[in-house]
């Protein structure tokens, strides 16, 4: 069992509040990102975050914001660690990032379970599940571009991995 100390708690908290770099609209606590802080010794810290996808170009936004606004908090040496294992999956995702997707005007992933015969992705605008795929790929790779066939605005679809 692993034991966290208040002041790892407290640098958790900071370091999840950054906000994600290509959805700002999520923190990386909420996007399932951040997996850990770690206290080594007086004023080092270990930040261990785990990328939506291998390769994911936004870790390295992430990794300095983080050591940037801990910085800012008063510890000098911030070291931050991609760890692979476990994968990222949309199930990291919170209830508050999922609602604040929908907010946005993103469809956030499906929850996980049994894979419905009908698949359908519910248009965050209108609610309606008569929605296309566009394109496999939107603004970034893990989102993909649909529209939806009753209000006919376009909406991106933060993909099921």
């Amino acid at each position: 069992m692993v034991t966290t100390t208040p002041l790892e708690e407290e640098l958790r908290r900071l370091a999840g509040s950054v906000p994600d770099p290509e959805l700002p609209v999520l923190t990386l606590e909420e996007l399932g990102v951040l997996r850990g802080v770690e206290v080594l010794g007086p004023g080092r810290v270990l930040v261990e975050l785990t990328p939506t996808y291998t390769g994911c170009p936004a870790i390295e936004a992430m990794s300095a914001d983080i050591e940037r606004l801990l910085n800012e908090h008063g510890i000098p040496e911030v070291s931050v660690r991609t760890v692979l294992a476990p994968a990222w999956s949309t199930d990291d995702i919170s209830a508050e990032g999922r609602r604040k997707l929908t907010e946005f005007g993103i469809a956030p992933p499906r929850p996980t379970g049994p894979v419905a015969l009908a698949l359908s992705i519910r248009c965050p605008n209108c609610g309606s599940t008569d929605t296309e795929l566009l394109s496999r790929f939107s603004s970034t790779a893990c989102k993909a571009l649909r529209r939806c066939a009753s209000c006919g605005e376009p909406f991106d679809h933060f993909k099921e991995l």
